[in-house]
């Protein structure tokens, strides 16, 4: 005897070995022996051969047409062999028996299983939406198939274009477009963006990066809601200083500027004037949900994404020719010993007399205009006593830091300034001519903004302490290796700058870290040991560390974009120059640095090699769109660095900047982050 019956979805027959009441002993043709549930039992017989009852029903249940048989059904629950008898015949055979079971139990949209071997037809409507699901379904399959043929052909369809940074960057993996990328990869045997590539989805390298860190970073769009610059209406006192900024050209959001009195009096007064948006800018007001949205302003060459609104910005922003509403710090000096006497913090209009620019006043402010001035400064030249006297404390300054830092900030490699020809300022295309100068770090004026910012961070994060309120602070523990900054909102040291705290304060107008912490401050300035009770954020606010943690993203991401768009501009400028060759520095595995272009690339021949090598490369093909360009050693110009070069290159390879060689769609800086606070004091990614 033998017996046909249900197994986990799965139908099987064989050898009846014994049986009662509750089960069966069954030998299957492959000799297995497997208990059975006596109701999983459906069919007993004593022939055919247990294989051919169950391939001859697969065959005629084939032949059963669903539409008729769910017509011939029964309205009330049923089993298999009621519906054979009502489709076949009164005397079905065992093999259309199992023939209606085969079929009944693969169409549960016409026939709902109600037990083992018990179907009840499924309602009317229900039956014709499954049918329209299915019918949706099946074109569905067809369109991703027709898709995926069309992607293997070369050919980039309409509906996966417009997809493709979610495809590649944050899929759906139940979409058809990236179910049709998935399907003709495999069967092109190639990875998504080559195959992408090929069929013509990326139409501009750089609007396809470009595009990606707006799909990712700014889904809305980079537009800004209308929004009303708010009066300052505080009576502010009008400060008695002349005031000057030191940027870039290219910056609009200028925000602090400096001032000097008392030169040749014995006692001088230092002031650092910063922009005051936090006045009306106030917490919770739609021009603060749009700083908090954004968190920062990004930078990349030939173009910037603001954090606030223009409008905003020029209302509040430190331009020359205004009185500017501003939060300033003034320090009172010993003229000769640079002693810091006094602090004062005060709120006040400052008038802003000039607004200075780096890039036309770097070249004649140089370390040797400085010494020659400390005899006699040019009065003929504007500020050269101001900025002589300045340099000589950003010095003294920097010395200071360095004492307690433990050993010299030396700053070997350049800053890179990149310049579009694209003289309107609009958003770049990607073929503009570029052209990358270098801009030493720790230039004379670099300097001497960088050491007032560092001060005023500093100073006023120890004085938010000191009033018991909280801020936004960066701290490092020491400068062991693998000891990273981290941001918090107590008043901890940073050992890579060398001071007691550090509180981001001078940007508020591009970094909203800043602007969290002028609220702070303001409330200090107004109501001094009170404070603690008026300011915006209490100790242990939640809100702070929610900010914390949404800049700390937002600060990564907008850096990795800027390094990104960095190196696509340096791949632009080897292009449209020709360069073929460079010099360069061995510094890690078998990755070299150009001497004379902000480029980390792997080289051919360079491993091995002790860090701080000079070679010469060839360079080889470069792909605009993951970045990547390979080079050989073709000569070693040099004999083994000596002992100290070699650390001073281990020191400044410390800053992560290897990882602009991995080029594959992300490019991921991690910017050294000593050097990134004292860059960012002294606003060199304006």
């Amino acid at each position: 005897m033998f017996v046909l019956f249900e197994d986990a979805g799965k139908f099987l027959a064989g050898r009846i070995m014994s049986e009662s009441d509750a089960s069966l002993q069954v030998e299957l043709d492959s000799g297995k022996r497997v208990k059975v549930k006596g109701a999983n039992a459906l069919l007993k017989f004593e022939k055919p051969a247990p294989a051919e009852l169950v391939a001859a029903g697969q065959k005629v249940s084939e032949e059963i047409e669903l539409d008729l048989a769910w017509e011939f059904a029964s309205e009330e629950e049923f089993g298999f062999a009621d519906l054979a008898r009502d489709y076949f015949s009164d005397n079905a055979t065992l093999t259309q028996q199992a023939a209606a079971l085969f079929r009944l139990y693969e169409a549960p949209h016409y026939f709902r299983r109600a037990g083992k071997g018990r179907f009840k037809k499924a309602p009317a409507e229900i039956l014709q939406q499954a049918l329209a699901a299915i019918e949706k379904k099946k074109q569905l399959v067809a369109q991703i198939s027709a898709w995926a043929e069309e992607l293997a052909q070369g050919q980039c369809p309409a509906p996966v274009r417009e997809q493709l940074y979610k495809i590649l960057f944050k899929p759906d993996k139940n979409s058809p477009e990236y179910k049709a990328v998935v399907e003709a990869s495999r069967a092109t045997h190639s990875a998504p963006l080559e195959l992408l590539q090929k069929a013509g989805a990326i139409a501009s390298p750089y609007q396809f990066h470009w595009k990606r860190f707006l799909f990712e970073n700014f889904p809305k769009g980079t537009g800004f809601p209308a929004l009303q610059a708010p009066e300052i209406k505080d009576d502010l006192p009008l400060a008695d200083v002349k005031a000057f900024s030191i940027d870039d050209s290219s910056t609009t959001e200028i925000d602090d500027a400096l001032s000097l009195q008392g030169l040749g009096s014995g006692t001088v007064t230092l002031g650092i004037h910063i922009a005051a948006p936090g006045l009306v800018v106030l917490p919770g007001s739609a021009i603060d949900a749009v700083g908090r949205a954004r968190l920062s302003t990004v930078y990349m060459p030939g173009y910037k994404v603001t954090m606030l609104p223009d409008d905003i910005v020029q209302t509040y922003t430190l331009l020359e020719g205004r009185n500017c509403p501003a939060l300033s710090l003034y320090l009172t000096l010993d003229e000769a010993s640079f002693e810091i006497k006094q602090r004062v913090t005060r709120l006040e209009q400052v008038p802003i007399v000039s607004n200075l620019r780096h890039d036309k006043l770097d070249s004649l402010f140089t370390e040797a205009f400085f010494e020659a001035a400390q005899a006699t400064p040019p009065t003929e030249v504007q500020w050269s006593v101001e900025l002589s006297y300045l340099h000589r404390l950003a010095r003294h300054l920097k010395a200071q830091r360095e004492v307690v830092r433990g050993k010299p900030e030396t700053f070997h490699r350049p800053d890179y300034n990149f310049k579009l020809d694209n003289p309107s300022g609009q958003e770049p295309q990607g073929e503009e001519t570029v052209s990358i100068s270098v801009r030493q770090r720790g230039a004379p004026l670099d300097l001497i903004v960088a050491e007032a910012m560092i001060l005023a961070n500093s100073t006023w994060g120890q004085w938010l302490a000191e009033h018991g309120v909280p801020g936004i602070y960066r701290s490092q523990a020491s400068l062991a290796p693998g000891v990273k900054v981290r941001m918090g909102t107590k008043a901890l040291p940073h050992a890579g700058i060398g001071v007691p705290s550090y509180a981001w304060s001078t940007s508020p107008l591009r970094r909203y870290t800043d602007l969290v912490n002028q609220w702070q401050i303001i409330a200090c300035a107004r109501h001094g040991r009170t404070a603690a009770l008026a300011a915006p954020f209490k100790p242990k606010d939640a809100e702070l560390f929610s900010i914390i943690s949404g800049f700390d993203a937002a600060h990564s991401a907008y850096h990795g974009f800027q390094a990104g768009m960095e190196r696509y501009w340096t791949l632009k400028y080897l292009q449209q120059n020709g360069i073929t060759e460079l010099t360069a520095t061995a510094f890690k595995d078998n990755l070299v640095r150009a001497d004379e272009l902000p480029l980390v690339l792997p080289a051919l021949g360079a491993q091995g090699l002790p860090r701080g090598a000079k070679v010469r490369i060839r360079l080889g093909a470069i792909d605009e769109i993951t970045l990547d360009i390979s080079s050989t050693v073709i000569e070693r110009l040099d004999v083994a660095p000596d002992g100290e070069a070699a650390m001073e290159n281990e020191e400044e390879d410390d800053d992560g900047e290897s990882d602009m060689a991995a080029g594959p769609i992300s490019i991921a800086v991690d910017v050294n982050e000593p050097a990134a606070d004292a860059a960012n004091a002294s606003k060199s990614a304006d």
